[in-house]
């Protein structure tokens, strides 16, 4: 029988994790999707059924449909590019600029990390940055429109923007 995932659970967990699924960043964007676990169970993978929109992070943890197998989610090792500067000011443009371009992006106080793409790597290069490419765990920031405590402000932005 297919083992259906539709609930992340809050943390901490105290109970036991069955599986684990590990995911690129992009299949962490994925709410409804067919997907092998790392351990084998009767040769059946599972299916994400979770609410649109729904980001995995590393470590979340989805219960089953039946509320009786617990997965935790690893952010699966992929080809990325690694942005490291001289100054903090160096670090700042070169995140203003990937952001510009609406690049998925993970940002940590001393480097930037995206994945790779040679027409960024150019512009990065001619901004005198250092750039290392790797295969790494990759967590973009999961945007402002995406966290819990934004939805409201941006709705209310609208309604007085268009009341």
């Amino acid at each position: 029988m297919p083992l259906y995932l539709t609930d992340r659970l809050s943390s901490p967990v105290t109970e036991p994790v069955h599986l684990t699924l590990s995911l690129t960043a992009e299949e962490r964007t994925r709410s409804r999707h067919y997907f092998e676990t790392d351990e084998t169970i009767d040769g059946e993978g599972v299916h994400l059924n979770l609410a649109r929109g729904t980001v995995l992070r590393h470590g979340d943890v989805l219960r089953s449909e039946d509320g009786k197998t617990l997965v935790q989610i690893v952010a699966k090792p992929e080809p990325v590019m690694t942005v490291l500067a001289s100054t903090p000011l160096d670090l700042l443009r070169a995140a203003y600029h990937l952001g510009n371009r609406h690049v998925p992006l993970e940002v940590k106080e001393t480097y930037l990390r995206l994945s790779p793409d040679p027409v960024l790597r150019s512009m990065l290069e001619q901004m005198g940055v250092q750039i290392t490419e790797d295969v790494l765990p990759f967590e973009p920031e999961a945007g402002a429109y995406n966290h819990p405590e934004s939805s409201h402000a941006h709705r209310h932005a609208h309604s007085h923007a268009h009341g």
